[in-house]
């Protein structure tokens, strides 16, 4: 059999009752030509006559039919070299091939007119360009059940100008504990070393599919980790080793995480993320959620900082952490067509019962693709354990033995192949392992994205790989 052939069983027999039917025929015919029967089925003129040949011809039609279906079915089975059944190109396709991990799919049902009411053209520091923001603010606060203490709002740079803003703004007083199993969590790792040159860092790194030893931090230091690794598809199950009452203050990368996980806001001092994610909203835009503490610490590190801090991070300079400002009063300005998206896509999840309704369809999505994985003999998981497992950001290992043996360069270009097949048949688009990730395949399910697409591309994915698989097996044999 070539590498990853998907044998399919093999025909059972005619059905006994067909047989019987046949049989039963057969012998009506021989014994009516013969009788009283038959010469009036043969008399032109006789009722019983056609009524009988009509029965017969309907029934020697229909088994004619069902054995003549049944035979094609058998033939038209694909088959290798060998003689053994090949899958056949699936018919049907996920309605939304959208599968990338960042801008990700925009909720079921949008279209542009969702937009319509979008304050283009007018300031942001109008009358009513104040109070979009402070509707996105007010809507992110009550899908999300942040504590009504809890600051929140919109900045620069996506998620990634958001956790810098905080580093660059917080950071200093404390040695710092950083937790990275992925790329965007071992970036901040650079940022505090080589950018910010602090002192004391702590780092805890991992492998990707892994997760660092989390009980290593020190509730008397500043703590950075990232909830959901977007690139490994590994997420933080809960936040057990993380003590209330912390002396340190918590930043937590949450981009892919929020809206699609249960998370414990009290244990978090700042927490960040994009609207592009989870949400399906557009990229560019940064949010910040801030506990009292952080705004605290914000403000007496302000006039210790020894660094250069960009504008756009100097929240405590532009005055935005006065009471409400944070909220409707952005550093920059904000695109009011991405407030607008924003706007929408949260009433979508208000309509469905608010965070848990997205955290549960994104568990649904997960499952699916679970129930697929069980009975693959070609592809895993690359989280190494189902409680550490993403239901967002979903990345795959391809584990066949010819797969393993290819270099790493071999090895992506495999992959890639798969994923181009897709892309080409408007099945999926964008789900590329991400560069620096193992060779694989990565796939978003977050809360925007439908169970019945991920149903529809599985057998999709299953056809791609075995169309490569059979591709390097001949090469193999070459």
């Amino acid at each position: 059999m070539p590498a990853g052939a998907i044998v399919w069983p093999r025909a059972p027999p005619l059905p006994k009752d067909y047989l019987f039917l046949s049989y039963s025929l057969l012998a009506c015919r021989k014994t009516n030509q013969k009788s009283g029967a038959g010469q009036l089925c043969s008399a032109q003129g006789g009722r019983v006559g056609r009524l009988i040949r009509i029965v017969f011809d309907t029934a020697r039609t229909h088994l004619l039919n069902k054995f003549f279906y049944y035979v094609y079915n058998i033939l038209s089975v694909p088959v290798n070299s060998q003689g053994e059944a090949i899958m056949e190109k699936p018919s049907a396709k996920p309605k939304c091939p959208n599968f990338s991990s960042g801008p990700c799919a925009k909720r079921p049902g949008w279209t542009v007119d969702a937009l319509k009411n979008a304050l283009v053209g007018r300031s942001h520091r109008s009358k009513e360009g104040k109070a979009r923001l402070q509707e996105v603010s007010d809507r992110m606060k009550k899908v999300l059940n942040l504590p009504a203490d809890y600051r929140i709002g919109v900045v620069a740079g996506s998620d990634t100008g958001a956790v810098e803003l905080a580093m660059w703004t917080m950071l200093g007083p404390r040695p710092v504990d950083i937790f990275g199993w992925e790329s965007f969590g071992k970036g901040w790792m650079t940022d505090a070393k080589k950018y910010l040159k602090l002192p004391q860092v702590n780092e805890y790194k991992a492998d990707y599919g892994q997760l660092p030893d989390l009980k290593k931090a020190n509730p008397a230091n500043d703590i950075i980790f990232t909830w959901n690794g977007t690139t490994s598809g590994v997420k933080v199950p809960n936040l057990d080793w993380l003590p209330k009452n912390h002396e340190g203050i918590v930043i937590c990368d949450a981009t892919s995480g929020v809206f699609a996980m249960e998370m414990d806001f009290t244990k978090l001092d700042v927490v960040t993320f994009s609207w592009q994610k989870v949400l399906g909203g557009e990229a560019a835009h940064g949010v910040i959620i801030l506990s009292p503490k952080a705004v605290k610490r914000m403000e007496e590190q302000n006039p210790r900082i020894t660094w250069p801090v960009p504008k756009i991070f100097r929240l405590v300079d532009e005055k935005k952490l006065l009471p409400g400002e944070l909220e409707y009063n952005t550093v920059n300005t904000p695109s009011m067509l991405c407030v607008e998206d924003a706007i929408d896509a949260l009433k979508w999840a208000e309509n469905l019962g608010g965070s848990p309704a997205l955290v549960k369809r994104s568990n649904a999505n997960l499952a699916a693709f679970e129930g697929w994985v069980a009975k693959s003999n070609w592809i895993d998981f690359l989280a190494a354990s189902k409680e550490i497992r993403s239901n967002t950001s979903v990345c795959f290992k391809i584990k066949a033995d010819w797969f393993l043996k290819l270099s790493d360069e071999d090895k992506t270009k495999a992959a890639k192949k798969i994923t181009s097949m897709l892309d080409k048949e408007g099945v999926a688009y964008d789900i590329n392992s991400y560069g620096k990730a193992p060779a694989g395949i990565r796939v978003w399910c977050g809360a925007t994205v439908e169970s019945s697409d991920i149903e529809a591309l599985t057998p999709w994915l299953d056809w791609a790989y075995e169309a490569v698989a059979k591709e390097y097996s001949k090469e193999t044999v070459k």
